[in-house]
């Protein structure tokens, strides 16, 4: 069999793709500093090999990021509250316009390391270039998206209300310290939605990135350095047992903002000393299915099937992880999918046109082929021309039928393998649904309207999203982007997620002409950071 990927030597690295990852290394920021560790580190591997003279592959070095210790965690951590201070700090008294103006300084200063950033997402999580590019692209419209809501969401609260004799102002404030936890899969968009929200509504923030996609953060310090007062933003390395199991049982933190899996965040909240009083928000596994009607526009739900269960080589928690096809069009169904899966482009991620790259995982290729081992011993086999693996690629395989008692039926693969189940009746996908442990979105492919409503009203109380006709998907971002179950808890879009990371605080007090005096001399001597009517442009 021919390898389903070539891996390129040195000399055939292109200059538009090298990356000098070693200028990024053991670093970390802390307390408005950039500091350089100087204990343990860890070599960042890609997913990329590089073909020795010999033929043999070798997994690229492409940089070293720091093992923190307890000390330099929970250093991190202090930093943040003295930053909060109890309320008191300079950035979450500040007014809201001037925390506005440091996001925007920070987006500013953070669009001149976009090549920097797009080239270490190629190199340390094997993302295309088209995709790298989309992901800094879309995580730049996000920060800026959040201040043009923080803005509205502010004006609509700029006002006084009166209530059975009561004048008062409702506005949002912060929570205090948040420790934010992002994913490999997008480790800067993913981590970014609820940094920058945190942020921007006056938290201190710990963030700890990810074990892969963790040096591309390092280029983003100096922006954070220059636009934020010290401690505001603290960004962390190492093993997490090391680093965030101390600063969770401190019990210092107010806020868990995590996006990962289930296992880990009930690791997390366990941790924390006062779990009443510890908000968390997160995002976490799914398995979502795709359901092909007998009348569905199979050119459409083909496309959409493949895209939704292959971006990325399907290491979206969003991905579509099981395909549903009603046995009336399974054969030209299958036929379909596993044509357009064995068409897709395989290369590196600065190829043109590559749509496979790559699996940054450690073992990640076994972890997969042992998937698809479980379901043919079960009686499922590999109808497409997937399932090899070479080096850290893995050729997308198309597996049918998937039935109730193989892995592939409940587990999220997380990768490159497409699930194909027959069924007979809806009642078997409500049945799905029911049992399944996450709720976080559905595919929906048919035209007979009667049934696609069915469907809808059966489902809406299952998942928090219905796709009609088209993937499953997270955007846009002002869409609300959660789940049930166990896929999620709070709810993340632009403007959710300034609520997310703010509490409603009201000042009040009885309406007559003493008090009203009071509180107008306040509002125009600027007396007050929270009490104002300013209007925000």
């Amino acid at each position: 069999m021919s390898e389903p990927i070539r891996f390129p030597t040195v000399e055939e690295i292109p200059e538009s793709a090298r990356v000098d990852g070693a200028r990024w290394s053991m670093q970390w920021l802390c307390d408005g500093e950039i500091r350089t560790f100087h204990g343990p580190g860890a070599d960042v591997l890609s997913p990329i090999c590089v073909r020795q003279a010999d033929g043999s592959l070798t997994r690229a070095v492409i940089g070293r990021t720091p093992l923190l210790d307890r000390a330099a965690a929970l250093e991190a951590l202090a930093a943040a509250r003295r930053a909060w201070d109890e309320g008191r700090g300079e950035w979450p008294t500040m007014r809201v316009a001037r925390r506005i103006g440091a996001m925007e300084r920070f987006a500013e200063l953070m669009g001149k390391a976009r090549e920097e950033v797009v080239r270490l997402l190629m190199w340390e999580i094997g993302k295309t270039r088209k995709d790298a590019e989309s992901e800094f692209d879309r995580t730049l419209l996000y920060v800026r998206d959040t201040v043009e809501a923080l803005k509205e969401l502010d004006r609509s609260s700029a006002r006084f209300v009166m209530e059975e004799g009561f004048l008062g102002q409702i506005r949002r404030s912060p929570l205090g310290v948040v420790l934010c936890m992002g994913p490999f899969n997008y480790p800067l968009n993913e981590t970014y939605t609820t940094l920058i929200p945190a942020l921007i509504m006056g938290n201190a923030v710990v963030c700890k990135v990810p074990k892969y996609g963790a040096l591309l953060h390092a280029p983003l310090f100096a922006a954070m350095r220059e636009a934020f007062p010290p401690g505001v933003v603290n960004v962390i390395y190492g093993d997490g047992p090391t680093t965030v199991g101390p600063i969770m049982e401190s019990g210092e933190v107010d806020v868990l903002a995590f996006i990962g899996t289930s296992r880990v965040v009930n690791i997390l909240k366990r941790q924390h000393p006062q779990p009443n009083r510890l908000r968390s928000i997160t995002g976490l596994e799914a398995k979502n299915p795709a359901i092909v009607l007998p009348d569905a526009d199979l050119d459409v739900a083909v496309k959409e099937c493949v895209s939704g269960a292959l971006s990325f080589n399907g290491q979206r928690c969003t991905g579509i992880k099981l395909i549903f096809v009603h046995r009336s069009i399974e054969r030209e169904f299958l036929d379909r999918l596993s044509a357009a899966v064995d068409a897709l482009k395989a290369g590196m991620p600065w190829d043109q046109g590559a749509q496979l790259t790559p699996l940054p995982e450690d073992r990640k290729t076994e972890r997969l082929a042992a998937y698809v081992e479980d379901a043919v011993s079960k009686g499922a086999r590999v109808v497409n021309g997937g399932g090899a693996a070479h080096g850290t690629f893995f050729r997308p395989a198309v597996v049918h039928p998937v039935k109730q008692d193989m892995k592939l039926y409940t587990e999220e693969q997380f990768g490159p393998v497409l699930p194909v189940a027959t069924f007979d009746d809806v009642s078997e996908i409500d049945h799905f649904m029911r049992l399944s442990e996450y709720g976080q979105q559905v595919a929906l492919f048919g035209r007979d309207r009667k049934k696609m409503a069915f469907l809808v009203d059966a489902l809406v109380n299952q998942v928090s999203r219905i796709n009609l006709n088209s993937q499953c998907r997270r955007g846009p971002d002002t869409f609300p982007f959660t789940g049930r179950k166990d896929s999620a808890e709070g709810t993340l879009s632009v403007s959710d997620a300034l609520r997310a990371f703010s509490i409603r605080t009201v000042v009040a007090t009885a309406s007559n002409d003493e008090n009203k005096s009071l509180v107008s001399d306040i509002i125009v001597g600027r007396l007050s950071s929270f009490l104002s009517t300013d209007y925000i442009f």
